[in-house]
């Protein structure tokens, strides 16, 4: 059962002392809401529950055996523009706590406009081992094979299929008899994109921001967009650095390695490849700028390694002996306290590993860092699952649900060029996938999920296209909905990933 196993993402796991940090995973932006005045219901003018009302919904904790018996998922909803007939709009954040979420109910999300737009009521869904919606009280080996993709879709096709939600009329409005739409951003994009492929007709529609549907195990393209459009003499200078560090660790000399370690505060490790694995840390600081970060970290660094005396530098950079001091004296002074927490690693399924790029390519990450560095620390953090380090089982995944293969109907996919994930997305230079008008893929200039949250809509106008493009396509495809009776084979689907899993 060892391949059954699935950390799928974000498994955490405490650090007493500083331990190179793991590769990012694709996480969809927090949306929190303070509400000012009581909600009320639009269409009637009745008061209805505070947004942060929580309700559960009693879920299977293994969709192939159903004699294991239940957990309780947690949900939030809202209907304040719901009239019936409307859809149900789904979003699941992924993994996280879905308590940082509920702002997604809202017309402040993408999932909120959408509901708004068509009369809709909004949910904000728990994924399962993630906050409170535990199957079991323990993250042991024999609770986490749960934890898989196959078993997070048949987490929204159970709940699409047989809840009674707590609205007015919520015990008729199940899949079928109601159009449900499934939003998600990230990893939860990928899922929303994996539940239409996998389970066709019960989402009738869906709306999928930076989704990451291919997996890829060496994931060294995370960092191109962001070389491409970083400062250019931050740029260079990093890769000057990295150049200059890689020469240090291949000449062997213990007190060259040693001093160059010690100069970054990080003279304590072991192993040259995990100190050089670390220096990713503010390479990944990219993926939290929003349209309105303005001097967020990542630019801190690079003003950090090119401004000297109030004055910046050309598009060259300062040179190798400059960039590797500043990047130490930086490391000192702010970076080795920023990073210093929890882990996390996605081992099993998708892989995602943020290394350096390929030879003959330039690279802002160390030629030690490859993915048996990643995969390794896969194993160190779970030995009861991993007895060796092993590639995850991306070709499967890509296999099972069709990576940048995929073809669903009434799906729109959202994405960022500024994005260091849309090498996993539909919109990659690595792939040639048509927009068409039942799989629209629209692009913005954005960054990761950009197009989630209603406000980088009007500071940006690609954003707001992207959008309004969403928006678009969301009220044609309604228009032709009709009720019926979604079918879907969980023992075809359960025996598929039963015997995949068995591998």
């Amino acid at each position: 059962m060892l391949a059954a196993f699935s950390l799928l993402l974000l498994a955490p796991v405490a650090l007493g002392v500083l331990t190179p940090p793991r590769p990012l995973p694709p996480t969809l932006p927090r949306l929190s809401r303070a509400l000012s005045e009581p909600l009320v219901h639009r269409p009637t003018g009745d008061p209805l529950p505070s947004i942060d009302t929580l309700y559960t919904f009693d879920q299977l904790i293994d969709h192939t055996n159903p004699s294991l018996g239940t957990f309780k998922q947690r949900y939030w909803m809202d209907w304040e523009f719901y009239k019936p007939g409307g859809p149900i709009v789904v979003n699941t954040p992924g993994e996280e706590n879905a308590e940082n979420y509920i702002g997604y109910l809202t017309n402040d999300s993408i999932v909120g406009q959408i509901a708004q737009q068509e009369n809709g009521a909004s949910i904000v869904f728990e994924h399962r081992f993630f906050g409170l919606s535990n199957p079991y009280s323990n993250l042991t080996d024999a609770s986490l094979k749960y934890f898989t993709i196959q078993q997070a879709i048949d987490d929204l096709v159970n709940f699409a299929q047989t809840v009674k939600l707590p609205m007015p009329g919520g015990d008729v409005v199940q899949s079928g008899k109601a159009p449900w739409i499934l939003v998600g951003g990230s990893y939860s994009g990928a899922l929303t994109a994996f539940t239409m492929s996998n389970a066709p007709g019960v989402f009738y529609a869906g709306y999928a921001s930076s989704a990451v549907v291919q997996s890829i195990v060496d994931f060294w393209a995370y960092f191109e967009p962001i070389r491409q459009l970083m400062p250019a003499n931050c740029s260079a200078d990093v890769e000057a650095a990295i150049t200059y560090i890689d020469g240090v660790a291949n000449s062997k000399n213990a007190t060259a390695i040693n001093a160059l370690q010690s100069s970054f505060g990080l003279g304590n490790l072991t192993h040259i490849d995990d100190f050089a694995s670390a220096l990713r840390s503010q390479l990944w600081n990219w993926q939290s700028l929003t349209p309105d970060s303005g001097g967020a970290v990542f630019y801190d660094f690079c003003d950090a390694l090119e401004v000297k005396n109030n004055k910046s530098v050309p598009a060259s950079g300062w040179g190798e002996a400059s960039a590797v001091e500043a990047w130490g004296k930086y490391w000192k002074d702010t970076a080795y306290s920023q990073i210093c927490g929890d882990g996390n690693a996605d081992c099993n399924e998708m892989g995602f590993f943020q290394d350096s790029a390929p030879l003959g390519k330039p690279s802002l990450v160390s030629r030690l860092v490859v993915p048996s560095g990643d995969e390794r620390k896969c194993q160190a953090m779970f030995p009861g699952a991993f007895s060796t380090p092993r590639d995850p089982m991306s070709n499967a995944t890509n296999a099972a649900f069709g990576g940048w293969n995929m073809k669903v109907d009434r799906l729109f996919f959202a994405n960022g060029k500024r994005d260091p994930w849309r090498f996993a997305t539909m919109s990659s230079d690595l792939a040639s996938i048509k927009s068409t008008t039942m799989m629209p893929i629209a692009e913005s200039n954005g960054f990761h999920c950009t197009d989630m949250i209603s406000a980088y809509g009007d500071i940006d106008p690609t954003v707001d296209a992207v959008q309004k493009a969403g928006l678009a396509n969301m009220k044609t495809w309604l228009a032709s909905w009709k009720p019926s009776t979604p079918k879907v084979d969980h023992a075809r689907r359960g025996g598929r990933f039963a015997r995949r899993n068995a591998l």
